[in-house]
């Protein structure tokens, strides 16, 4: 399925408009994109907690890991490096964290407040390998800096 990411960024724009809690943000992205696309098994949150720590935060689908090290794992490498993670085969992804035995291939964004700081990461994992391209990556890229744009 393809998604209408036009639409959707205007949706969760509408949804969003005047909303500075991270967490309710959070919640309302990871519920629209989530029912976006077929191929998205689990849509989530992890929030910075800690020092190299992500903790899940709001999502949707099945259960998730509780705790991410920045240095384990594809959404620990986003939040290492700052930099968007497009793995179309979790398999082969070194240090790769099996939150769920289904996932095949996981996109994974870093979400910045409006200072810079790095709030957490947007995971997607999909049961499709190969399931995620580089529009989707740009489109949520896009989405994701409007939505926490107003986060101090």
């Amino acid at each position: 399925m393809t998604v209408d990411y036009p639409t959707l960024a205007q949706t969760i724009a509408a949804l969003t408009e005047g909303e500075t809690d991270t967490v309710s943000l959070m919640a309302t992205v990871a519920c629209e994109v989530h029912h976006a696309s077929d191929r998205f098994d689990w849509t989530g949150f992890y929030r910075v907690a800690g020092p190299d720590l992500l903790k899940i935060g709001p999502y949707q689908g099945g259960h998730g890991c509780l705790n991410i090290p920045f240095s384990r794992g594809v959404c620990g490498a986003a939040a290492r490096t700052g930099e968007v993670q497009l793995v179309p085969d979790v398999e082969a992804f070194p240090g790769h964290i099996a939150c769920a035995s289904s996932t095949r291939s996981e996109l994974v964004l870093p979400v910045w407040n409006s200072k810079g700081r790095l709030l957490g990461v947007f995971d997607i994992d999909s049961d499709q390998a190969n399931a995620f391209t580089q529009e989707d990556a740009d489109a949520l890229a896009d989405i994701l800096k409007a939505a926490f744009a107003a986060v101090l």
